[in-house]
Formats: structure tokens, C-alpha cells, sequence
């Protein structure tokens, strides 16, 4: 959320003076999200900036004519969100960020650092509708690059992931991926902290995983996408209809490892895979994420 505040203040946007963000977190429980969404709409707010699939969904059906600002994983098109990246129609734009594609760039770098990689666990929340749409796209990867996976199913905001940890041991699985959604990421230290525990490589969609003691993520630089998200919100303040506002994709994919954890867990990772990375991370730093909507405010604050 700090990088978009520093996308907005960049534009000329002071919280607490020229502009007021009211924040709604859901703590991973989705079906709390409409009654969120309705709970801005009411407030009102001039638009809606909505990071998680749920959110886009209960906006779309709340109301159809607030604009919409998606920082999201999906595919809009394919997902029918939008009618086309370039003029979406409706009320929804912003930031596709394209998880799923990257499936099996994730696959290949993980075959590069784990010689006769056979094996690979994908940890997702089978109440996700997006991550089910991701674990299809693993799977179609899966298959052309001759590794074999198994679905490490977990759900609600209190996952047994010690079970699905476990089960990934007795598989003899080569290594784990995580598909990030709001449950998960709640349990980001406990994920990366039994993935160490278990001596298991591990691969993830955004580089604060790795920040938080991960082996490696491959990912479009997810801070640089909420900045972006504040262009959005200028342009949609000033006038601009979302309907012709393109979706924007990611010109840029961040490769970052951490050295420790490699070493911690016992793999070697050659010079060649090091120097193809855009970062290599040496200690450990917890970071967090929360959801927001904003709403413009043209008057002062006394009135």
C-alpha cells in the first residue's frame, strides 16, 4: 500500500488532504468481501481499487457504474471481466499482472536449479477461484515439460498446511510452488518457514515471499504494479472513462533468489542461474499486504 501512496504523492496526492483512502481488509474470509465492497459503495467512493479477484467480482455485480482499478493476477479477457485490454467497456481497468502465464517460467527455472527434477508440489487454496484457474495452467505446463504434479490442496484462513507439507515429503515431491492468494499470503511465514523445515525448494509469485526466507519467485514486480495503479486513479479523477482506459501488462518480470535459503536447505545453485537473477537476497525481512479502496476529496477537511 506504501507504493501506491508513493504513486499518488508523486501525482499530487496528500492523503489526509486532497484525497481520503478508506481500507477494507476481508483477513482471507471471501465471503466478506461483498459486504465490504457494498460498505464503500455506500460511503461513496469515487472509485475502487480492488487487488483480489473476489473484490472485482462483488464490485461488478454492487454496482456497474464506479470505476474499477484491478492490481490482479488474472487474465480480464479470458476470465470475461473485460471486453478487450486495449478498450476494456464497463466500468473496471487497471493492472493485469499475468501470475498464471508465468507458470511455466517458474517450471523451467526450478528444472534449471534442481538437477532431474521429476516432481513438484502446487500448494493452493481450493477456494480460490483463481488460484484453480492457475493450478489448470501448472498442469498444462506440467505436461509439456514432462514434470509430474501433485495438488497440495488446502482451504479457509486456517490451513493445514503442516498436512500438505507433509504429504509433499512422502511423495518424495522435488520441490513446492505456491499459488498466492489472501489466505496464503496471511500464512506467508509459516509457508516459507516449513518449506525450510522440510529441506523443500520452494517457488513463488511475488519477490516478498523471498524476502521472507523463500528459495526463488518469479513474478512481474508487484510494487511497480500498485505505483502504476495510481496513474489510474489520476486520470479516472480527471475524467477519464475506465471503459477507455487499456489494461495494462507487465513490461517487466523480476527473477529474485535467496542465497541463504539455498544454503540452509542444502542446494547448490550455479553461477549461471545467480547471474540471470535481477536480485539475490542474503537475509530475511517479513513483509505484509492489505487491501484498499480510495475516495477522492475535493474540499477541505473542515468542511
Amino acid at each position: 500500500m506504501e507504493e501506491l501512496r508513493q504513486g499518488l504523492r508523486d501525482l499530487g496526492y496528500i492523503e489526509g488532504k486532497n484525497i481520503l483512502i478508506e481500507y477494507r481488509g476481508a483477513e482471507g474470509k471471501n465471503d466478506r468481501v461483498p459486504a465490504l465492497v457494498a460498505e464503500l459503495f455506500a460511503l461513496p467512493v469515487n472509485l475502487l481499487i480492488a487487488p483480489v479477484l473476489p473484490a472485482i467480482l462483488a464490485a461488478r455485480h454492487a454496482n456497474k457504474a464506479i470505476p474499477v482499478v484491478m492490481v490482479a493476477s488474472i487474465d480480464p479477457v479470458a476470465s470475461k471481466l473485460v471486453d478487450t485490454l486495449a478498450h476494456p467497456g464497463g466500468n473496471l481497468t487497471g493492472i493485469s499482472t499475468l501470475a498464471q502465464d508465468l507458470a511455466g517460467k517458474r517450471l523451467e527455472l526450478l528444472a534449471e536449479v534442481i538437477p532431474r527434477l521429476r516432481r513438484v508440489a502446487i500448494l493452493h487454496d481450493v477456494e480460490s477461484q483463481n488460484s484453480v484457474i492457475q493450478f489448470k495452467e501448472y498442469e498444462a505446463k506440467g505436461r509439456v515439460l514432462k514434470i509430474e504434479l501433485q495438488s497440495s490442496n488446502v482451504q479457509g484462513t486456517n490451513p493445514n498446511l503442516e498436512s500438505a507439507f507433509l504429504a509433499a515429503t512422502k511423495a518424495h515431491d522435488d520441490a513446492i510452488i505456491t499459488i498466492t492468494n489472501a489466505n496464503l499470503l496471511m500464512q506467508q511465514k509459516r509457508i516459507v518457514d516449513l518449506a525450510l523445515k522440510n529441506r523443500l525448494p520452494s517457488m513463488f509469485q511475488g519477490s516478498t515471499w523471498v524476502d521472507a526466507g523463500g528459495l526463488m519467485s518469479y513474478s512481474t514486480d508487484e510494487f511497480g504494479a500498485f505505483r502504476r495503479a495510481a496513474v489510474y486513479v489520476d486520470k479516472i479523477l480527471k475524467g477519464a472513462n475506465p471503459a477507455d482506459l487499456p489494461v495494462e501488462q507487465p513490461a517487466k518480470f523480476e527473477f529474485v533468489i535467496n542465497l541463504k535459503t539455498a544454503k540452509q536447505i542444502g542446494l547448490n545453485i550455479s553461477q549461471s542461474v545467480l547471474y540471470r537473477a535481477d536480485r539475490v537476497n542474503q537475509v530475511r525481512v517479513l513483509s505484509k499486504y492489505s487491501t484498499c479502496s480510495q475516495r477522492n476529496h475535493l474540499t477541505p477537511l473542515s468542511n
